[in-house]
């Protein structure tokens, strides 16, 4: 471990994309959430790898604790985002955004550990998004056959007009199985404002960002995703009319969380509260995680009062 292992608090940490894996364990490791994220301090350029902390309450963290540090060959050097850790097929399966030395976009790629404290180390051949598409955020669903999909975003700097996918990966999530299908584009959804930048001035932008998917006890699949409402990051949720990945997706009217957070997801604490993982502000290096309790009534999901 780190000799730079400390106790910290929320407030104090800087972390974008956090996401929380829940793990019961036994013995001192007993009752741990794994928090991961894009932890470089400036997540926009040369990219140092990912940390993981370690808590018992959601209130203080024990860390940082490297989990992935890249090889000199590794297919890309900036832009290391969105880690998420699932257990997997008896391990820890890593997906992380990164952007390729070869062709300079954003790509998905999924890596492998024996243990949640790492270390990861690369299990699919680069990115597992099309090479062609700029694609970030991906996000591992397995659906009601077994099957693993993999949910991601086509960037909106591409396309305008963002998207989230889904594409069908093989049982060992190395390759893509199938063809993305796109469930659905930012401008279509009920609250997100066009996003303005001056880079793509010439374009209307819709921007979509970390989706991330969970069923709720009743059986409702829902879908998280992030945008902007008048240059405000905001974070929406759908759930899927058919309870399967391909939908259609209906979209909340309001969004779920709109004061500067998204990229978010849900996990349940080990009392079984229902609990979102979020980000905010959205401004580097102020980003904090903050967790908020939800509340499903009548098929919609509110932040607890």
């Amino acid at each position: 471990m780190s000799r730079h292992v400390r106790t910290i608090a929320n407030s104090e940490l800087q972390i974008r994309d956090p996401y929380v894996l829940p793990l019961a364990g036994a013995g001192q490791e007993a009752g741990t959430y794994y928090l991961y994220g894009s932890t470089d301090s400036n997540i926009w350029g040369k990219g140092t790898g990912f940390n993981v902390y370690t808590g018992k309450d959601l209130k203080h963290w024990e860390g940082p604790f490297p989990v992935f540090r890249p090889e000199a060959d590794f297919f890309a050097e900036r832009n290391f985002w969105a880690p998420e850790v699932y257990e997997y097929g008896g391990s820890y399966m890593m997906f992380a955004t990164f952007r390729r030395k070869d062709n300079d976009l954003l790509g998905t790629a999924v890596l492998t550990s024996p243990h949640p404290l790492g270390p990861f180390t690369p299990h699919s051949e680069g990115p597992v998004t099309p090479q062609d598409w700029s694609s970030l955020d991906g996000t591992l669903y397995v659906d009601r056959q077994g099957q693993p999909w993999m949910v991601f975003c086509h960037e909106w700097q591409q396309t305008g007009d963002g998207e989230v996918c889904a594409m069908r990966l093989t049982e060992d999530l190395r390759n893509a199985a199938g063809e993305p299908a796109v469930l659905f584009r930012a401008s279509e959804t009920p609250w997100t404002t066009p996003f303005v930048s001056a880079r793509y001035a010439d374009q209307l932008n819709y921007v979509t960002d970390g989706p991330f998917l969970f069923r709720s006890g009743g059986g409702t699949l829902y879908l998280l995703w992030a945008s902007f409402i008048n240059k405000t990051y905001a974070l929406g949720i759908a759930r899927s009319g058919s309870g399967e990945i391909t939908g259609p997706w209906i979209h909340q009217e309001e969004p779920l969380y709109q004061q500067d957070g998204g990229h978010a997801m849900v996990f349940r604490t080990f009392s079984q509260q229902l609990m979102l993982a979020i980000h905010t502000p959205n401004q580097t290096p102020h980003e904090r995680p903050v967790f908020v309790e939800l509340a499903e009534s009548d098929g919609e999901l509110r932040v607890k009062a």
